[in-house]
């Protein structure tokens, strides 16, 4: 796991999947609601305070933004979804976009699906479970800003969640983590370190 101590750049942000870089290196995505922490993450991966953009604005992020650690992978900052004032054609373009990058990347490895630990899982959250478990495309669940509530309410938001795929015949690794403390980082680090060299 020690590359991603190593360097890491921003590549290009590319707003269909034929304007992504050369399939060549394994890739890592991030998915999730607008504004839910997913850029924070990849920042506190590789330990950095801003190769990734994070925005107090939702919607900010509009095309998939590539990062490349060590030239080892690519880290993928997905569009997030749900964003109402966004006009309804732009949502649908990104979501066209988006599924056809999950669904056609070759070197897709992992989607690291990101919710809020504070909030249960919304409508399009469960549908995005579902899709993804139908279209076969590994993931896991991370459960964001987990140092804004007691750990005793973390390990709740797990076992609801937990409960709630189960229902969806959804088996998959779910954590947990805290962009401002690190805390839960390293079990992330560990699980696309497993994905990549699969």
């Amino acid at each position: 796991m020690n590359w991603f101590n190593q360097p890491a750049s921003f590549i290009t942000s590319a707003p269909r999947l034929e304007d992504c870089p050369p399939a060549t290196k394994p890739e890592v995505c991030f998915a999730g609601r607008s504004n839910v922490g997913k850029s924070s993450l990849i920042n506190a991966l590789l330990n950095r305070k801003n190769i990734a953009r994070t925005s107090n604005v939702p919607g900010k992020t509009q095309q998939m933004n590539y990062y490349s650690v060590a030239d080892i992978c690519y880290l993928v900052d997905l569009p997030g979804y749900g964003y109402a004032k966004v006009p309804k054609r732009e949502r649908e373009r990104w979501g066209a976009n988006i599924k056809e990058y999950l669904t056609h990347r070759e070197s897709l490895h992992l989607v690291l699906h990101v919710i809020d630990a504070r909030h249960p899982p919304s409508a399009l959250d469960e549908e995005f479970f579902f899709w993804l478990a139908t279209e076969r495309i590994p993931f896991s669940v991370v459960l964001s800003k987990a140092d804004k509530i007691s750990k005793n309410k973390v390990q709740q938001a797990k076992s609801r969640l937990k409960k709630l795929l189960y229902n969806m015949n959804i088996e998959v690794p779910i954590l947990s983590y805290s962009a401002e403390n690190k805390e839960g980082i390293s079990d992330i680090k560990q699980l696309i370190d497993e994905f990549i060299h699969e």
